[in-house]
């Protein structure tokens, strides 16, 4: 064998080359940046507890990532804003990569606390865009299932009344109301809707009775945008449509169905960016639509054999035409009136 010697141009050309073939062989023949191996630790902060739907959702997903991702996960529930910021702030300096959670309520605190860890991800629900180098924001964008389901409202109502008990009359939450309401009045000129909004997102014996007043009022369908309206509509008997999660456990022949909101396209997205390294400040909330997995309507379980078929057919038609993009459903929100 001839032997020879580098010089130090050649030296680097072949440590490149081989390098570039070591980083190919690792991902697959691709030149994205390849995964960590490492375990990294996220953590959640919640100001609700964790049953509450919107919350659990998130909780869902993250322990869903746990087992899927092999991510180490921990969360802190029912956080006050005046805590908000130092429960925060101890994840980071535990060495949590990935620090999330519902900010609505603490917002300003949420980023504050962002900006003084530049190397950690932080991803909060928020109604506002997100913030560099760190700060990245998510919403339940599930209006669409939400105009699927006013149209089995519209469709199934014998008193052409209908109600939404919610928790506040905020963007996020009048975009949901505003698009039930829509998809009722398409299959159903005549109907009517009631708004009552209890000031609070989790207070299940306040949404229960305004609920109660709806039904005195005469609606017959209720959306439950918060907990609590389930369990009126058992016991008055009249239907409900679910928010958020499947609720049909809570009232099999009540609850017809309802816009689920899965985060873990959201999660699923995110932690990968955590541990390639690559994680950016974005607006997350596409993956909230039902088009890529983030939303849809919940299963009709009892209902399937319940609900007419003529209102199936017409819920599917407009299902599937949401998804091939040749109906949008109008984003408002405005306070319902």
């Amino acid at each position: 064998m001839i032997g020879f010697k580098m010089d130090r141009g050649w030296r680097r050309l072949f440590l490149l080359v081989t390098g570039m073939a070591a980083v190919l062989i690792l991902t697959g023949g691709s030149l994205q940046p390849a995964i960590s191996a490492e375990k990294i630790k996220v953590a959640a902060v919640f100001e609700t507890p964790i049953e509450e739907p919107w919350v659990n959702q998130i909780h869902v997903a993250l322990l869903k990532a746990k087992n899927e991702l092999g991510i180490e996960y921990t969360w802190s529930e029912s956080v006050k804003a005046a805590d908000f910021a130092r429960i925060m702030r101890e994840y980071a300096e535990k060495g949590y990569q990935l620090i999330t959670g519902d900010a609505f309520g603490a917002e300003r605190i949420a980023r504050r606390v962002a900006r003084d860890y530049p190397k950690t991800a932080f991803v909060f629900g928020s109604g506002i865009g997100p913030a560099e180098p760190n700060f990245g924001v998510f919403d339940n964008w599930i209006h669409e299932p939400a105009y699927l389901s006013g149209m089995i409202a519209g469709k199934m109502t014998k008193s052409n009344i209908i109600g939404v008990v919610a928790a506040m009359p905020i963007p996020e939450i009048n975009r949901l109301s505003n698009a039930f309401y829509a998809g009722a009045r398409e299959v159903n000129p005549k109907v009517q809707c009631k708004f009552s909004f209890i000031g609070s997102f989790f207070d299940p014996p306040k949404a229960k009775e305004a609920a109660m007043a709806q039904i005195e009022a005469g609606a017959d369908v209720l959306y439950a945008e918060r907990f609590g309206v389930v369990e009126a509509c058992v016991e008055k008997k009249v239907l409900a449509i679910s928010n958020m999660s499947d609720q049909s456990n809570l009232g099999p022949e009540t609850v017809i169905t309802g816009p689920v909101w899965d985060m873990w396209p959201t999660i699923k997205y995110v932690v990968s960016l955590v541990q390639a390294g690559v994680f950016t400040a974005q607006d997350f909330g596409g993956f909230s639509y039902m088009s890529k997995g983030g939303a849809y309507l919940a299963p009709y379980h009892k209902w399937e054999t319940k609900l007419p078929a003529e209102v199936k057919e017409l819920v599917e038609k407009r299902k599937q035409e949401i998804l091939d993009g040749t109906f949008r459903v109008d984003i408002d929100e405005s306070i319902p009136k």
